[in-house]
């Protein structure tokens, strides 16, 4: 695992973690994300824009 790699895993789990606290489930979708940003498969940009989308959708 490269430091890059480890960092964003710590930052995955603070993000669930303050979201937990605050009452807000993460969805599988968003778990799925998360995991392929901190594998550095996608851009923070790409994360972004595929969880807009889908909540739009749902929005709709």
């Amino acid at each position: 695992m490269s430091a890059q790699e480890a960092k964003r895993l710590q930052a995955v789990r603070v993000a669930d973690a303050l979201n937990k606290i605050e009452g807000v489930p993460v969805s599988a979708f968003a778990k799925n994300l998360s995991a392929q940003w901190a594998k550095g498969e996608i851009s923070g940009a790409e994360m972004k824009r595929a969880l807009l989308q889908k909540h739009t959708k749902a929005a709709q």
